[in-house]
């Protein structure tokens, strides 16, 4: 019996012992499952790759431009520089580097290389920092307060570059023109007053482009009426004598309507046409277009002298200017 027992509690150790190896393992690759989710690599979307790519070289340095060169370690090579108008920058024991139609970035590495190829710095460390694009910016012309030539760095939305040119002034067409370096075709933006309208109006810029603020229609409304002056037309036209006397507040209780005159410029001069307003603001006649640059005169009935053309183009150059809906 003694012996029986000695054996039962022999086999009851070893079989301890041989489980010990199968829990270790066990608790080993339970342990080591966590650790390779965590080093596993992040794939970075190159959609995004492409966005931040597109992003560092939108703008390219050109001729004329502003730069602060930096070589770390080398203060003599380092310094302020414009590029020429061959494209090209002069610096210290190297010469002339092309840089033209190149990045920051692209600028930097080019620059390490000729010092590396030249043996001036065993491992040249190159910052190029452009203070001023002056090859790369928005040109704007026609109708705004400040034309002129206007950096592309920062926001270049189209709302943005006309806030920088003072806005469009108060003979601005209801749109602007924008055409791009590389193209041969323009883009016409329509401004509408319309909030949503004009959030989709607001349409991204590039470097090098030309924005065009057109000259609008204006017909003018001058004479015996409440509100004399400019009036500018919109780019669906259409536009007739009554609605533009009707937006100039109609006639005054003074005004000989019935010898409303229409003077519209042609090549051989002004044309004058004679409108009797009485009868079309009776619906007695036919109402009658009105053009860009049309002179609409309503005469005072107790003043007997007629002015000519050339008066009435004087008082258009200095009459008030009003936007509004047709």
């Amino acid at each position: 019996m003694v012996l029986l027992g000695i054996l039962g509690l022999f086999q009851t150790a070893s079989g301890q012992d041989s489980s010990r190896p199968q829990s270790a393992t066990h608790e080993s690759d339970t342990a080591t499952e966590p650790s390779e989710i965590v080093t596993q690599p992040l794939a970075v979307p190159s959609d995004q790759k492409t966005t931040t790519q597109a992003a560092s070289s939108a703008l390219v340095i050109g001729p004329g431009d502003d730069l602060e060169i930096t070589v770390y370690g080398a203060p003599d090579l380092s310094g302020h520089t414009r590029v020429s108008a061959a494209g090209n920058i002069t610096m210290p024991l190297i010469g002339d580097i092309r840089i033209a139609g190149l990045s920051s970035s692209e600028a930097e590495a080019a620059i390490e290389t000729q010092l590396r190829q030249k043996s001036i710095v065993n491992n040249p460390q190159v910052s190029v920092y452009v203070k001023e694009y002056t090859s790369s910016g928005i040109s704007v012309a026609g109708e705004v307060a400040k034309p002129g030539f206007y950096s592309a760095l920062g926001s270049r939305r189209l709302f943005d570059v006309l806030q920088a040119a003072g806005g469009p002034t108060d003979k601005a067409a209801n749109e602007v023109v924008i055409s791009h370096r590389d193209q041969k075709d323009a883009t016409t933006v329509y401004i509408s007053k319309d909030p949503a309208e004009m959030a989709a109006s607001n349409v991204d810029l590039q470097p090098g482009d030309t924005v065009v603020v057109p000259k609008a229609g204006i017909a003018y409304v001058l004479g015996e009426v409440t509100r004399p002056g400019g009036y500018v037309l919109n780019s669906t036209g259409g536009i007739t004598v009554l609605q533009v006397v009707a937006v100039a507040g109609g006639p005054t209780h003074v005004a000989s309507a019935g010898k409303t005159r229409l003077l519209r410029r042609t090549e051989n001069g002004f044309q004058e046409q004679r409108i009797d307003l009485k009868k079309l603001l009776r619906g007695k006649a036919h109402d009658v277009s009105v053009r860009n640059e049309d002179i609409l005169f309503i005469p005072n009935s107790a003043i007997k002298t007629a002015l000519n053309a050339a008066a009435l183009l004087s008082i258009a150059s200095t009459a008030a200017i009003y936007h509004v809906p047709f």
